[in-house]
């Protein structure tokens, strides 16, 4: 399999190009094919696994409840979200549509 370096193709389709030189107030940031330092899916993730640690489960549906009640338990606590983008250095308010 061949690896690809640097963005990826997708980003730099035609259309994708036509659909930010339309929208001016559209901010486009390329971000390197691998950087789990700028996803704050990573840091959810990360939160989840903390609070699963040393847990054993009887069934994959005890499983999936513990997964469950530990997303909305971050999902209840927005500073916890707020934590996983500030992060990131990514802006949180991005522009607002003209």
């Amino acid at each position: 399999m061949t690896q690809h370096r640097g963005i990826l193709n997708t980003h730099l389709a035609a259309g994708l190009k036509r659909y930010e030189a339309e929208h001016e107030w559209l901010t486009t940031i390329r971000l390197p094919p691998y950087a789990p330092d700028l996803n704050p899916v990573e840091a959810i993730w990360s939160l989840v696994r903390r609070a699963m640690a040393n847990s054993a489960f009887d069934t994959l549906d005890d499983l999936d409840r513990k997964l469950r009640r530990e997303l909305r338990r971050i999902q209840l606590r927005p500073h916890l979200i707020d934590g996983c983008l500030t992060a990131t250095d990514l802006a949180i308010n991005p522009p607002t549509p003209p």
